[in-house]
């Protein structure tokens, strides 16, 4: 059967089979991780003390994650893929099938964000892997699309299903957890179908563990960029809509499927443009979009506190930087096709972008905490303002990187060895 649509939709079973993964993956932790903050209110009425110390059992798995990869990437990436999704369906369902003690919430909770802070690095090394060399960004396009697009459904499938009843936080069974863990158990059986059939070489075990290269400093450097944009674009971003503008969160909600609805047309685009225009001219374009995101933000906060723009009017500039800045979050593949073309080793780039992940982890804690001192101390605009700061270096980083020039080194390496 696999083999048939494959062929009819004429791409490799393999790749068809991938995407019935990162599919599956996006619904179940649409289901779950994104509803967290309501599930912790409604369930267990947390003070704003508990909801921080909450952050550090969800991020941990983050900064750990070079580490474990590292230590068990003699398994292979679909092993490993199998064993992130068999965690995130075993956090997910105790919290679905259960109302546990906080304390015991938490070890659960650990346990499901595992499984998804694992699988981050791996579905971008399985996707390349598997993809053809002449279309690596393309299919790196596509996969980032179809994720949205399946996130779009879930969150559509959140919205509603909170609106009619069907799903509550109020039963003693919370069924929404309990779809999302039918997701992740879709995951895991097309995994394990993954692993019985990709052909041995394209599924090698690698030897790898911890990397630190020279070679690899601007990805790290980009990485590292990335924590700070993510967590000031997710926490703070949020926070004007919430605090300033005193919107709900159905309007949140609302500008989240926007994103979603978007971003199935935008990331095919994107891995196309990459494909044609080559990751140095993309380089500029994402760090040209956050310096003038950020930029743009401060002043329109600026002006909020300030009141010299209108309430209404500086709304729908903040929903429309809302919306740009999330989707410009989600080029970040740009910087794993990068790492991939100047990889001195096909078997480091699992843990090399693993070990981007535990950067951008770290700085994402850092940045959260500098940026709620520069909001109260110094005013809400300055946080944006340090962030297009910050995004310079995108563009330091873009200047820099001569992509053909280290492809070419990357050769001579692999020769002299």
């Amino acid at each position: 059967m696999i083999s048939f649509i494959s062929k009819k939709l004429r791409m490799s079973p393999e790749i068809f089979m991938f995407f019935i993964l990162v599919s599956a993956v996006a619904v179940g932790n649409g289901l779950s991780d994104s509803i967290f903050a309501n599930y912790f209110k409604d369930v267990y009425k947390i003070s704003a003390l508990q909801r921080g110390f909450i952050e550090f059992p969800r991020e941990l798995p983050g900064l750990i994650c070079a580490l474990i990869i590292g230590s068990l990437g003699f398994l292979g990436d679909l092993r490993l893929a199998m064993i992130a999704q068999v965690a995130s369906l075993v956090g997910l369902i105790v919290l679905g099938l259960f109302t546990p003690a906080f304390g015991v919430m938490l070890i659960f909770l650990f346990i499901n964000s595992m499984g998804m802070h694992l699988f981050m690095p791996l579905q971008d090394a399985i996707g390349m892997t598997i993809s053809e060399q002449d279309q690596i960004g393309r299919r790196m396009g596509q996969y980032s699309s179809v994720r949205s697009a399946f996130a779009l459904a879930a969150a559509l499938l959140v919205f509603f299903g909170f609106r009619t009843g069907f799903f509550t936080f109020a039963a003693p069974v919370k069924w929404v957890f309990l779809v999302g863990s039918a997701a992740f158990f879709c995951a895991l059986v097309m995994t394990i179908i993954m692993i019985g059939r990709i052909r041995p070489h394209r599924a090698k075990r690698r030897r790898t563990k911890l990397v630190l290269r020279k070679q690899y400093r601007y990805y790290y450097l980009l990485a590292t960029l990335h924590g700070a944009q993510k967590q000031i674009a997710f926490v703070y971003g949020v926070w004007v809509i919430v605090d300033i503008l005193e919107k709900k969160a159905d309007t949140v909600a609302m500008l989240v499927i926007a994103v979603s609805f978007l971003s199935v047309f935008f990331l095919n685009v994107l891995g196309r443009w990459m494909d044609r225009f080559g990751v140095k001219k993309m380089m500029f374009l994402e760090a040209s979009a956050f310096i003038c995101i950020y930029a743009v933000y401060g002043l329109v906060v600026s002006g909020i506190t300030s009141g010299s723009l209108s309430a209404n009017f500086a709304a729908w500039i903040v929903y429309a930087l809302f919306i740009l800045d999330r989707m410009s979050m989600q080029m970040g593949m740009i910087r794993s096709v990068y790492l991939r073309s100047i990889a001195v080793n096909e078997d480091e780039v699992t843990s090399t972008l693993s070990m981007g992940i535990s950067l951008d982890h770290f700085v994402s804690i850092t940045a959260a905490l500098l940026g709620g001192f520069i909001w109260a101390r110094f005013g809400s605009q300055w946080v944006f303002f340090m962030t297009a700061m910050f995004s310079l270096g995108n563009m330091f980083v873009a200047i820099r990187v001569q992509p053909e020039r280290e492809i070419a080194l990357k050769m001579q390496t692999k020769l002299e060895g």
